[in-house]
């Protein structure tokens, strides 16, 4: 039974025209009408049976059950396919069969099976072309309508083109393409021209009236979508852009659908892409915890572990609010998903042991913490407290309930740093790198850069001052930060806890740094104005701030991995004593005494630490050694001495036993 009533109309059109053809293939082969008697029996019952023969082999095929308003090129193929068997089907009845079968005395000339073969899919492919070119909206380009470029003379250029010209809702006709391939130079696609170069932007603009620049190049980089931009915005035109392939892969949305061009687009880089079989491995089917599950990259995080199918989701964060949102989200995403809401402190390490011990996780993901740089050199203790004491909470926790993944989120002001929140993110990586070669666990960091979109990160604050009228804020005109967006930091997140073995610190190939000025101008023409409507004023560096960010540290060994966008840096030796002087840089933080820890991170610690007032000369004395005794929460001041007994000395005994992070 033909299942589209329009095909109903192919099959009568099919059988018309293939009971003409072999009397117009004859006409042909004998210049007219003069044959004998012999071929006009042969002609009439060749008729007669390669008509159904034909039809039914269609039939079988399903060309009777498409929609030809919509044929693409499979289509065409499918024709291709089906003309070709129908031949063959023709040739052998009627060179063989009729003759042989005795059907008919003489065979079907051979020039008249081809004449019937090429005619045959002529027919059938034209009248589903017909199809198509009746049923395909063709808008009258008005010249009313705003006239649009389109950047890229690739596939996305011609979907985006073809949309142009078939969405009436869309109200803008295309004028043409730029292209940097020399070999589509004056050349057209879809009947528009190719007009130049990417460099060619702003002078094609102007000189064809140009409203709309439509960025056709899902896979550019944030440099070219930025230099795009600022010739479009210079010529009087607006920026637009087709979807990255992150948000395309993802299903979100499709390659044609047109948007306003965000500042990720003006960022972007070859999107990284998460070895899923390897994280699938770590997580499906078991617990998983995530501290900071409350906030940007947490949040993201969860979202993602969640895909995964995780047998239980740990959702611990500090603020209730946050977590009760999270879980709200992910409840109404993923019904199915058994979700456990923890509000504690990672500082707490009783705590952090009977929530690990309850729930035994596989992994965790360590993303809570303090990461606003100027805050934490006034707030010198909490900084030390929540980034290092909270991560050998975490750490020990995870030791002694068997947890065999850990990945600590660090950042790249761990690198020399020269703020209290770098230094307390490299002093965490070292704890747990410490943790990873001792206990021989899957222990990692890795190292952030800046995060678009994170909460209090660079682009909201820069919204929020545009709202206001400005002014924007600049620390400096040449400041320069590595940039990523939150779904790329997630996926890095996820690819370590894959990769990683035993103590490694694993960082992004972000590209090239981006100037924070170049930022701010680009979210100023993003929001409709120009650089000189509203007032851009420089601070001047806080304290802790630096111009230029790095995302290696001076002596570490750095090597590829599995990941094409992701490097390994395996630090340095860590001595013995390490262990001790975490543990008094903590105590000193619970003690109150900023100073001492500053002294502690120079001295013993970060000795390539740029922070400030490590000039002074009362910091750098030395000062008595402590240890805090892990057992029962206590402290002592420890003086050490050759027999190991307790008394009060300058210096430490290499021969007194050392407090260790990880205590039962």
């Amino acid at each position: 039974m033909v299942r589209y009533l329009r095909n109903r109309y192919f099959l009568a059109a099919d059988v018309i025209a293939l009971t003409l053809l072999p009397l117009i293939a004859y006409l042909l082969r004998f210049e007219g009408a003069s044959w004998s008697a012999s071929d006009s029996r042969t002609l009439l019952l060749f008729t007669a049976l390669v008509v159904p023969l034909k039809v039914g082999i269609f039939l079988a095929l399903g060309l009777y059950n498409r929609i030809w308003s919509q044929a693409n090129v499979a289509d065409l193929v499918h024709i291709v396919r089906a003309s070709a068997l129908s031949a063959a089907a023709s040739c052998f009845l009627g060179a063989f069969m009729l003759t042989h079968s005795g059907l008919g005395a003489i065979r079907v000339p051979i020039s008249v099976l081809f004449i019937d073969a090429l005619a045959t899919l002529a027919v059938v492919t034209a009248s589903r072309a017909l199809a198509k070119v009746l049923k395909t909206p063709h808008r009258t380009r008005r010249a009313g309508d705003p006239a649009a470029l389109i950047v890229g003379a690739g596939s996305a250029g011609e979907i985006i083109a073809k949309e142009l010209a078939g969405n009436p809702h869309l109200r803008m006709r295309a004028v043409g393409f730029v292209d940097d391939d020399p070999a589509k130079r004056s050349l057209q696609l879809c009947g528009l021209p190719v007009l130049g170069s990417l460099s060619e932007v702003e002078a094609i603009v102007r000189e064809h009236e140009v409203s709309d620049v439509i960025i056709a190049m899902p896979a550019a980089r944030g440099s070219v979508v930025r230099n795009v931009m600022r010739m479009a915005s210079e010529a009087g035109a607006r920026t637009r852009t087709v979807p990255g392939i992150s948000e395309i892969l993802n299903e979100r949305v499709s390659v044609s659908a047109i948007r306003k061009l965000e500042i990720s687009d003006l960022l972007r880089r070859e999107p990284v892409r998460t070895d899923l079989d390897a994280v699938r491995t770590l997580v499906s089917g078991a617990a998983v915890l995530v501290t900071g599950a409350g906030g940007s990259i947490g949040g993201e995080l969860c979202r993602q572990l969640a895909r995964l199918k995780p047998a239980r989701l740990l959702l611990l964060g500090h603020g209730e609010n946050s977590i009760f949102e999270m879980q709200a989200a992910l409840r109404m995403t993923h019904p199915e998903l058994e979700l456990v809401p923890i509000i504690a402190d990672v500082r707490d390490e009783k705590r952090m042991r009977e929530i690990l011990e309850r729930w035994e996780p596989r992994a965790v993901f360590h993303t809570a913490a303090h990461k606003h740089v100027p805050l934490m050199e006034t707030n010198v203790g909490e900084a030390v407290l929540n980034n290092v004491l909270g991560t050998m909470s975490l750490v020990n926790a995870a030791i002694g309930a068997g947890t065999e993944h850990f990945v600590l989120i660090s950042s790249d002001k761990a690198v020399r740093p020269c703020s209290i929140m770098g230094a307390t993110k490299r002093i965490a990586e070292m704890v747990v790198q410490r943790a990873a070669i001792t206990h021989d666990r899957h222990f990692v960091a890795v190292r952030f850069g800046n995060v678009l979109g994170s909460r209090g990160s660079v682009v909201p604050t820069f919204l929020r001052q545009i709202e206001s009228g400005g002014p924007l804020t600049v620390t400096d005109p040449e400041m320069r930060r590595y940039f990523m967006t939150i779904p790329e930091a997630v996926q890095l997140v996820l690819q370590a806890g894959a990769l990683g073995h035993r103590g490694e610190v694993f960082v992004l190939d972000m590209g090239e740094p981006v100037r924070i000025l170049d930022i701010a101008t680009d979210l100023i023409r993003l929001s409709g104005l120009e650089p000189d409507d509203i007032e851009i004023r420089f601070t001047g560096m806080r304290p802790g701030e630096r111009l230029h960010e790095e995302v290696l540290i001076s002596g570490e060994s750095v090597a590829p991995t599995a990941h094409p966008k992701v490097l390994c840096a395996t630090n340095g030796h860590l001595l013995p004593e390490v262990d001790d002087h975490i543990l008094m840089l903590v105590h000193a933080a619970r003690d109150g005494q900023p100073d001492e820890v500053l002294r502690l991170l120079l001295s013993a610690l970060l000795p390539e630490a740029a922070l400030p007032g490590l000039t002074d000369a009362r910091i750098l004395q030395p000062g008595p050694l402590r240890s805090v005794q892990e057992g029962n929460g206590q402290h002592h001041h420890a003086a050490k001495t050759g027999n190991g007994t307790n008394g009060h000395s300058e210096a430490p005994s290499r021969t007194t036993p050392k407090p260790r992070f990880h205590t039962r």
